[in-house]
């Protein structure tokens, strides 16, 4: 039997470089988009030192989320598509379209193009944001059943960009979709081993902690999840028959404290560690900066809240089992330490 073909869009993304690493090691013939090909040999090096396996089971196409050009090369004689490719950017963005846009209408264009390549399967990497935000903050658990409610005041234009992208790609697999199959992912913030020089994802929250950009830990908690193992739940869920039109949550447990993060830093790096801040900053204290710097607005909020993802679906259908949310921060700590990427 032939070798499968997984198309992953955005190679040079964190989330994307973990699936290719994954799919390379399990004999797949992996193609990643990226928006320039002079960017390829970066890319490998940057998958290269962290440890790719069979490297000539790799190639490049070069397309953009918001250009037609390249998706039918990228789609051609291709099994799978894993959709990762989307802009990150959580908290105050100038202009929501920025993201909003790309992320929808990028989404549209990788299914359409999937669709008329008769891509069996396409697995879109949407968000617990697409989920969890704009409802009573009580302690309900969240599932794949709950959708974020995007005209609420506590929604981010990052929350809004997966939440519209994420419906949008369910309409068109209903309305339009052929044959092609849909599964979306949910993960919750994305820690984990940093690939290169770039600090995506939630790493970045690592980083700010470790470079001691916070004076101290104010009342907020963040539900966590390995990188690795959310490219894992792509795989299995690229797969697994009864996946099929189905979303999942990705997470390991209720979200952590931010206290919690940095003390857990502090304890495993030691002297390596020296800027991690050790105090807490109260609730009141927090609320009465935001007179002097407005862009703090939007985390208010979130003082406090804690919310409560559920894997049970990930772990029964898929039979995903993800490692506990310490290794995920440890792991992203030490990796942004050992690359040099954190104040000495």
């Amino acid at each position: 039997m032939s070798q499968k073909r997984v198309l992953v869009t955005g190679g040079s993304g964190f989330i994307a470089g973990h699936c290719i690493l994954q799919l390379l090691q399990q004999g797949y013939l992996v193609r990643t988009t990226i928006r320039s090909l002079s960017r390829e040999a970066t890319v490998r090096s940057v998958l290269a030192d962290a440890g790719m396996r069979n490297g000539d089971a790799l190639t490049f196409v070069e397309a953009d989320l918001m250009d037609d050009a390249g998706w039918p090369a990228a789609v051609a004689d291709t099994d799978f598509v894993l959709h990762v490719a989307s802009p990150v950017r959580p908290g105050v963005v100038d202009n929501g379209d920025d993201l909003i846009i790309p992320a929808r209408e990028g989404t549209l264009r990788v299914l359409r193009a999937a669709r008329d390549a008769g891509v069996a399967r396409v697995v879109l990497t949407s968000a617990f944001h697409a989920v969890g935000w704009g409802h009573p903050h009580d302690d309900r658990v969240f599932t794949e059943a709950d959708w974020t409610v995007v005209d609420s005041p506590d929604v981010d234009p990052y929350g809004a960009s997966k939440t519209l992208a994420e419906r949008a790609a369910w309409e068109f697999v209903r309305s339009e979709g052929g044959p092609t199959e849909l599964v979306t992912m949910l993960p919750v913030a994305v820690m984990g081993p940093a690939l290169g020089h770039d600090v995506s994802g939630s790493n970045m929250l690592v980083k700010r902690i470790l470079d001691g950009d916070i004076p101290g830990f104010p009342d907020l908690y963040f539900p966590v999840v390995d990188v690795r193992d959310v490219a894992t739940a792509h795989i299995l869920a690229m797969t697994e028959k009864r996946a099929a039109g189905e979303r999942f949550l990705l997470a390991n447990g209720p979200a952590i404290a931010m206290k919690d993060l940095g003390a857990w830093i502090r304890a495993d790096l030691g002297a390596a560690a020296p800027h991690v801040p050790k105090r807490a900053i109260p609730s009141a204290v927090v609320r009465a900066g935001t007179l002097f710097n407005p862009e703090m607005r939007h985390i208010l909020p979130e003082l406090g809240y804690v919310r409560r993802p559920s894997n049970a679906k990930a772990r029964h259908i898929l039979g995903w089992q993800p490692r506990p949310a310490h290794d995920a921060v440890i792991a992203a700590a030490r990796s942004l330490v050992t690359k040099g990427l954190v104040k000495k």
